[in-house]
Order: structure tokens, then C-alpha cells, then sequence
């Protein structure tokens, strides 16, 4: 007997790799999936709960046609690492603004910043 992992196992182990993104969408009234840099938008639904099931099975598909060359792999964004740092150009006014309502606030600029990007 093969110790070799069954397709169906393979497949899902190789879509364990991509992560899943489900935001609310005003715009649309329900829950948004995607799966990048494998499949943006791609599905919805009322709940996370079935956008998520939705979504694995998506990315499923998606990565047994990798896998039977009917696409070609994207390039993994999941074993880069990221150092929590990078640079916004804009224009001075809106620095001037962002920095006078951080210090409103008691925050410093980049408190202020990391929070309002956090609820994005």
C-alpha cells in the first residue's frame, strides 16, 4: 500500500497555500471572496460561513487545473514575508490633514494611519 497522498488530498493541501480574503461589500449587500493572487472576486453569499465553503471550492478547481496544466501557477504571495513597513506618496495637504487629525486624537501618524487601514 503507497504511502502517497490520494489527488483529492493533494489538491486540497496545495489550495491550503492560498489565502482567503471574504470582506462585506456595501455596494453589493453581502459577503465578497477572493483568493489571491489565484482568483480575485469570485463569489458571494449572506453569510462568511458560505462564502467560505464557496470559496474552497473555487480555489479547489482552480488548483487541479494547475495541476493539469490548464493554467499556469501564479506566483505565491503566501511564503513571502512582509517587514510592516512601506512608503504613501501624497500630496501635502492630505499629509498636513491625516497628521492634524492623529494628533487630535493623541495618536501619532502612523497609530492613526495603521488603525484607519485596519478597518478597510
Amino acid at each position: 500500500m503507497s504511502n502517497r497522498p490520494s489527488r483529492k488530498q493533494q489538491i486540497r493541501h496545495l489550495s491550503a497555500r492560498y489565502p482567503r480574503v471574504i470582506k462585506w461589500s456595501e455596494t453589493d449587500g453581502c459577503y465578497v471572496g477572493s483568493a489571491p493572487p489565484l482568483v480575485g472576486q469570485c463569489c458571494h453569499g449572506p453569510t462568511e460561513t458560505k462564502v467560505a465553503a464557496l470559496l474552497a471550492a473555487i480555489v479547489e478547481d482552480l488548483v487541479e487545473d494547475v495541476l493539469d496544466g490548464k493554467m499556469p501557477a501564479p506566483k505565491g504571495e503566501t511564503t513571502r514575508s512582509y517587514s510592516g513597513k512601506f512608503v504613501v506618496r501624497m500630496p501635502k495637504e492630505l499629509h498636513k490633514k491625516l497628521a492634524l487629525q492623529a494628533m487630535a486624537r493623541g495618536q501619532s501618524l502612523n497609530q492613526f494611519v495603521a488603525e484607519a487601514l485596519s478597518r478597510a
